[in-house]
């Protein structure tokens, strides 16, 4: 069957009209009867062309009418080849590429609002009228303790807050500032210390005297106009640990430049000396004997308390492989006395497990070394917010609160003997697995360490 779009039809209907006014005129001579016969075939033709053209423009408007409300599922049946079945398919293909843009946008949200909710940095969105628009994971656990913020008023729950968070944002700029955190309450009430996976939790140091530790953060701020209203967005970002990592970085400069230059020394040294022990070999000189034998002591002594250090500054990544505590822990009490509960948390971790164990050694060592009875020292492993913790604990002595506070940094140690170097290389293999390690004082005497491995 031949297609006809709507200008040829609407041509075949006035030629057939002319054609048949013509006819009529020549046989009957009778104008009146021409122009009615004429006018009939024109409304039929007419109605025959535009026949269901009325469903066909209802459902059209219906579409737009879906498309103006967002939805894009309308799909429109299509007749034939003339205009209006062009203008059905192409929205139809309009729809269909809307449907994918659509499809293709939520996914990107849903990707979006799941790196907002996870990121540690607290994002805070407040419209101009001060209602709080968005707030994430971390904002929650930094301004309300966890609880929901959307749709609070910002300047409402602004004077909950310390007074420095206050003064920073009455300022109307970026700026510093510094907020005094517990990090002490469970410890206070009982030993069993675990730590929330939060910004406000981000490697901690404290004992039973001091509850609290303070952190360095930064609010950063922008404004922006979004559906014809200014909004202000607030980003406060913790920068205790970066600043910590720094500062590791700077001991690891220094140690590697005089390790170098302690090295250089010692090389010839330790060769003159055993050029000098050959000379006074035969002298049988017990004196000299004695002197060349202490710096020979010395120089050993020295070189390993460097090559320490060398072994911080230049700590090999981790060698991730997957770790059965069930082989783990037992192998370590051979080597190390300690109490263990067997239990086994139920989350799969994948560590190196040369450096683990080198850090819990380091750790039980010195809990023997604290004046704790061995039957007091305990090892135990928890599930705590998607990860692993380790915690250390013993009945010893614990520590001041000036130890406590440089216990982790290099060179910085109590013990006579000792090179500073324990701690302070436990704590970069537990970063280097992004993790943190806390050092509490125990309400009734004792030290507890607590791990937090991802």
């Amino acid at each position: 069957m031949i297609k006809f779009s709507l200008k040829y039809k609407l041509l075949l209907i006035c030629l057939t009209n002319v054609l048949l006014i013509n006819s009529l005129w020549f046989f009957f001579d009778f104008s009146l009867l021409s122009v009615l016969l004429s006018i009939l075939v024109a409304i039929a033709g007419v109605i025959f062309t535009f026949k269901g053209l009325d469903k066909r423009f209802l459902a059209l408007e219906t579409g737009l009418l879906n498309l103006k409300d967002n939805e894009f599922n309308t799909v429109l049946p299509t007749h034939g080849s003339d205009e209006i079945s062009k203008l059905e398919r192409l929205f139809n293909q309009a729809c269909d590429k809307l449907r994918q843009e659509k499809q293709s946008i939520y996914q990107r949200e849903l990707l979006l609002d799941t790196v907002i909710q996870t990121s540690p940095l607290a994002m805070l969105l407040v419209a101009d009228d001060q209602h709080i628009i968005y707030s994430n994971h971390a904002a929650r656990a930094l301004l309300s303790k966890g609880k929901e913020l959307d749709g609070h008023n910002f300047s409402e729950l602004l004077k909950q807050q310390q007074k420095s968070l206050q003064q920073v944002v009455e300022t109307g700029r970026d700026g510093l500032f510094n907020l005094s955190i517990n990090t002490n309450k469970a410890e206070s009430s009982s030993d069993n210390t675990t730590l929330d996976n939060n910004p406000l939790n981000d490697n901690p140091t404290n004992n039973q005297n001091i509850e609290q530790e303070t952190q360095a953060w930064l609010l950063s701020r922008g404004e922006f106009v979004l559906n014809g209203m200014t909004h202000q967005l607030y980003l406060f970002k913790q920068l205790t640990r970066e600043l910590n990592r720094q500062e590791v970085v700077v001991w690891k400069k220094v140690i590697r430049v005089i390790s170098h230059e302690l090295n250089n020394s010692l090389a010839p040294i330790s060769s003159m000396t055993h050029s000098g022990q050959l000379l006074i070999k035969n002298l049988a000189n017990e004196k000299l004997d004695g002197i060349f034998n202490t710096i020979e002591e010395r120089v050993k002594h020295l070189s390993q308390f460097v090559a320490g250090y060398g072994k911080l500054a230049k700590l090999p990544l981790p060698m991730r492989e997957k770790i059965n505590w069930a082989v783990f822990i037992p192998a370590l009490q051979q080597q190390i006395i300690f109490n263990w509960d067997e239990k086994i948390p139920d989350i799969e971790s994948h560590l190196d497990i040369a450096q683990l164990q080198q850090v819990l050694l380091n750790l039980l060592k010195n809990a023997h070394e604290s004046n704790s009875n061995s039957a007091d020292i305990d090892l135990a492993l928890r599930c705590v917010n998607y990860g692993l913790q380790i915690e250390v604990s013993d009945r010893g002595s614990g520590m001041s609160d000036e130890v406590l506070k440089n216990a982790l940094l290099p060179l910085y140690s109590t013990k006579s003997s000792g090179s500073g170097i324990g701690l302070p290389l436990c704590r970069e293999i537990v970063e280097a697995h992004d993790g943190y390690i806390n050092l509490v004082n125990r309400k009734h005497g004792g030290l507890k360490i607590v791990i937090w491995l991802p």
